[in-house]
């Protein structure tokens, strides 16, 4: 049985899949058109986000037994037609969930407290106390929007720091880690702190925006680490410049390519990168050494647990 693989991922990956029997090829290079006149050779497709998954290629794809996305979010994969094509769709999510929750304190402590700022100005020899004075999460409360797993990844690691955290999910998830579910209008009536785990689709894309903004009843630090497209980047530059938004923690951001891999800066990046309550980084927070062995393991499993194997 004959894969294909899209994208570089830990060698654990392939020499795994080379062990149980499966024959990998590696393909970085060809663009979209390029693999549709051969997808039809291979009855797995294994990818991160290269390349947009429609149906248009799936319907091509006439071996295809399987789409693996190492990675968490599917939005690049046309899910409907996978399963109309009985195509069976995997993902990664658990597998850099603890990754997330770790870079978003990072970047969370690093803001409010200035240490970026603060350490940018000590080597510059500037030595300033009380305008780098930052402020505690202890008894504030935190608002996770989204409580899958790199949701409940973040409440596990507030437990620590005696603060209240509150959660909204469109399903009704059983609490964790001392969260507490409740419905939207309540999280935006309380949060000190509001980060977002949804995954993105059209009732997501742009959902922080002037209106959620400006309906919080609180000043708050805003967190991104699902998608950039969750959050509309100019109404965020809005609330940042009224204090509405009082400080804003960004792995993602609204001008990415869908692979991940570039961004098409606008004028909003302009205010961004300039700003002192601004702390970003290139969608990086599932991304450590530890995480990329686990989702290609993870991977691995649930490949496996198709027992396509058999069918050789």
């Amino acid at each position: 049985m004959y894969l294909l693989h899209l994208d570089k991922n830990h060698d654990y990956l392939i020499s795994k899949l080379d062990e149980i029997g499966f024959k990998n090829d590696i393909d970085l290079i060809s663009n979209k058109t390029e693999i549709e006149k051969k997808i039809h050779k291979y009855s797995g497709l294994i990818i991160r986000s290269r390349i947009p998954i429609d149906d248009t290629f799936i319907k091509k794809a006439t071996n295809l037994k399987f789409i693996a996305r190492v990675g968490s979010g599917l939005e690049n994969i046309d899910i409907q037609s996978a399963k109309t094509n009985n195509i069976e769709v995997i993902s990664a999510g658990e597998a850099n969930a603890n990754a997330v929750g770790e870079h978003i304190i990072g970047l969370l402590f690093s803001l409010i407290n200035k240490i970026n700022i603060s350490s940018i100005q000590v080597r510059k020899g500037i030595w300033k106390r009380e305008e780098n004075r930052g402020f505690e999460i202890e008894g504030k409360t935190v608002g996770i929007i989204g409580f899958g797993k790199t949701g409940k990844s973040f409440a596990k690691k507030l437990t620590g720091f005696n603060c209240d955290v509150l959660y909204y999910d469109i399903k009704n998830i059983p609490s964790e880690y001392n969260a507490i579910q409740v419905d939207l209008k309540t999280l935006k009536e309380k949060s000190d702190i509001i980060s977002i785990h949804t995954d993105y689709n059209e009732s997501s894309h742009n959902m922080i925006n002037s209106e959620f903004i400006n309906s919080c009843s609180k000043n708050f630090v805003l967190i991104n680490s699902a998608r950039g497209l969750c959050v509309n980047s100019k109404d965020l530059v809005s609330g940042l410049k009224s204090g509405k938004i009082t400080g804003a923690c960004l792995d993602v951001l609204d001008f990415e390519e869908s692979s991940f891999e570039n961004v098409n800066y606008d004028e909003s990046f302009e205010f961004l990168k300039n700003s002192n309550s601004v702390i970003m980084t290139p969608h990086v927070a599932g991304w450590t050494a530890e995480s990329k062995l686990k989702l290609s393991s993870v991977i691995v499993e649930k490949i496996v647990s198709l027992n396509l194997i058999r069918e050789n």
